[in-house]
């Protein structure tokens, strides 16, 4: 198929291995994003020095450069279903013994380190093994409707429920948000566990076949893949660009803006608000022009809100330029699943979105210098334009794949 051309889509039912796998997603993501919130509030509790603050956040991306590799090729020899309901158990009772240390006043840093790069460590092969699941679950022209309902609940879930319960959750105890993380967890292995799913089609391994030559197997197919490798680099530029934003939009915000932080806070919520649309759109989007123009189109606009962002010293700007951005960005997003899924091989499905998932990452850090850099050389408006150009070199690199 071309990558430009119209797509059948269809709705997956939701009665079913859909519809559990769904709940599965929605719950982990909201009690992941409980903990997310309330464990910076634990840690500047327990110490006042930002560069240990920090590491608590660092190690929650350490492990996906460390170990994401090697998650995607994990996902690709084991039955992806137990896997997942493993990790979850084993999640679960992690996240249950440091609610208790939390509730007893037992907890360190050193703890809340240990657990950020543990807990990571096991989501590089939950993740991988979530993604490589779906097309045995759903039928291929389900899949990006499958993938905008995944992406649109746990955006629901874990952006627009979960963060405005955590000040309630701690007014009952400081070891609440942690608690419920661990029921969720629990509540996912159920779901998952219940899952009747056949396994996936894969080639017998060769006999000696080792995890580092199927890691670079799978990374010489991304390579040699033209839309694949076209949409990595694409989705790479864009995430530097979209660190450099993040990284410095308090300081847009509540410096350039003059916004203080209840601007800062509603900036957010329009983000999350213009995701959940972006998640109804995007299977219609794809329908009318193709997966890969659909991603054309959102990388434009949202270059042009990216201009106005960094142009508009109006707080209602910066609002409605941050909605229309995150409506595009679910767009991006639930297209350049779809397609890896789609084109993918079954059997390097895992490895195949490790990588997506690993340079993203990786670029992370990237971005979030080079938007502190911009910010303090040409002025705090200065990222929300650095990050447009980026945008720019990304779409340009879809250019070639649009048929």
């Amino acid at each position: 198929m071309t990558t430009a051309e119209a797509v059948a889509t269809a709705a997956p039912p939701w009665r079913g291995g859909f519809g559990r796998l769904w709940s599965a997603a929605i719950v982990s993501r909201f009690g992941d994003a409980l903990r997310t919130a309330a464990l910076p509030l634990l840690a500047a509790s327990l110490t006042d020095d930002p560069l240990l603050i920090a590491s608590v956040t660092a190690c929650g991306y350490l492990p996906w450069l460390l170990f994401g590799l090697l998650g995607g090729a994990v996902a690709d020899r084991v039955d992806q279903r137990r896997a997942m309901w493993g990790v979850d158990l084993v999640r679960g009772a992690l996240m249950a013994g440091f609610a208790v240390a939390v509730g007893l006043g037992e907890a360190s840093i050193a703890l809340l380190i240990l657990l950020a790069f543990v807990l990571t460590t096991l989501q590089t092969l939950f993740d991988n093994a979530a993604t490589a699941l779906l097309p045995s679950v759903v039928d291929r022209r389900e899949l990006g409707s499958a993938n905008a309902r995944l992406m649109t609940g746990q955006q629901i879930a874990g952006g627009l429920v979960a963060a405005p319960l955590v000040p309630l959750l701690l007014v009952l105890g400081v070891a609440m948000p942690h608690a419920v993380n661990a029921v969720t967890y629990g509540l996912a292995a159920l779901l998952i566990f219940s899952l009747r799913a056949g396994a996936p089609e894969r080639a017998p391994r060769r006999t000696g076949s080792t995890l580092r030559a199927e890691i670079a197997e799978g990374l010489r197919f991304l390579a040699r893949d033209r839309t694949l490798r076209g949409l990595c680099l694409a989705t790479t530029l864009c995430n530097v660009g979209m660190s450099a934003l993040i990284a410095t939009l308090v300081l847009h915000v509540t410096g350039w803006l003059g916004a203080g932080n209840g601007g800062y806070a509603l900036t957010l919520t329009a983000f999350g608000v213009g995701s959940v649309a972006g998640g109804l759109l995007a299977k219609r989007l794809a329908r009318l022009t193709g997966r890969v123009r659909a991603m054309f189109l959102a990388g434009t606009v949202q270059i042009g809100s990216l201009v106005v962002l960094g142009s508009v010293r109006e707080l209602g700007a910066a609002v409605g330029c941050l909605g229309v951005f995150g409506a595009m960005n679910m767009v991006w997003n639930v297209q350049q699943a779809t397609l890896t899924q789609e084109r993918a091989p079954r059997d390097m499905l895992g490895r195949i979105s490790s990588a997506f998932r690993t340079l993203a990452l990786a670029g992370a850090p990237l971005g979030a210098l080079l938007g502190g850099a911009a910010a303090a050389g040409w002025g705090l408006n200065a990222p929300a334009l650095l990050t447009a150009g980026l945008f720019v070199l990304a779409i340009a690199s879809l250019g070639p794949l649009i048929n």
